[in-house]
Formats: C-alpha cells, structure tokens, sequence
C-alpha cells in the first residue's frame, strides 16, 4: 500500500511559461489531494509534489509503475525527507477521470524510461 494516495477525478496537461504541467486532482478545492509534474519544455529534470508545494523536489522519482487503476510513483530514497519520508505515492485514475488518459499519454512522454 502507497504511502500517499490521490483518486483522481480530473487530469490536466497545460504548457506554460515555458513549462510543462502534467496534473491530476481529486477534485477542484486547495484542499483535495493532487499530484503534479513539471518540466522545462524541452526536456530536463521533472519537479514532482504530492497535494502541497512543499512536498515536492526535482528529480525525485525513482520509477513510475502503471497498473490497471493507475500509477504508483517511487520516490527516490535520498528525496523522501522533502516528501515528509513517504516512499511511495498512488494515483488512481478510474474512467471517470476528465481529461485522464491525455495526462496519462503526456506523462508517460515526459517521464520517458522512468515509465514503466
């Protein structure tokens, strides 16, 4: 069992400012669980946090696993102190999540062989 877990209701893919945003919430309150991933546009280290902004670091993940309900992110143990020393973090992505299988596509090309 993960030590974090998002149900995503909503994925998000957005560019930005020079910036690739790759999200997903469980639902549009600051307060519901999120998972987001940036990185520049062209390429380099990917910034990931899990539902606050200071619970995130860049290059932190150690490998991405996909599964029938989702993701589960492993964070790379040097960077679990940034993520209150959470090893690992869920996020399920049912049918129902809006704009789901697009964030999963553009995540799957940002992470490249992290993806797994």
């Amino acid at each position: 069992m993960a030590d974090i877990a998002v149900k995503a209701a909503y994925g998000s893919v957005v560019e930005d400012e020079g910036y690739l945003f790759v999200g997903f919430a469980e639902g549009e309150d600051e307060a519901d669980g999120y998972v987001l991933f940036r990185q520049p546009v062209g390429g380099g280290p990917v910034w990931f946090e899990a539902s606050d902004e200071t619970f995130g670091a860049e290059d932190a993940i150690e490998s991405v696993v996909a599964g029938p309900k989702g993701f589960e992110v492993t964070i790379r143990a040097d960077q679990r102190a940034a993520f209150g020393f959470a090893a690992t973090v869920a996020v399920r992505v049912g049918p129902g999540c809006e704009d789901g299988p697009e964030a999963i596509e553009a995540l799957k090309e940002m992470l490249g062989d992290l993806w797994q």
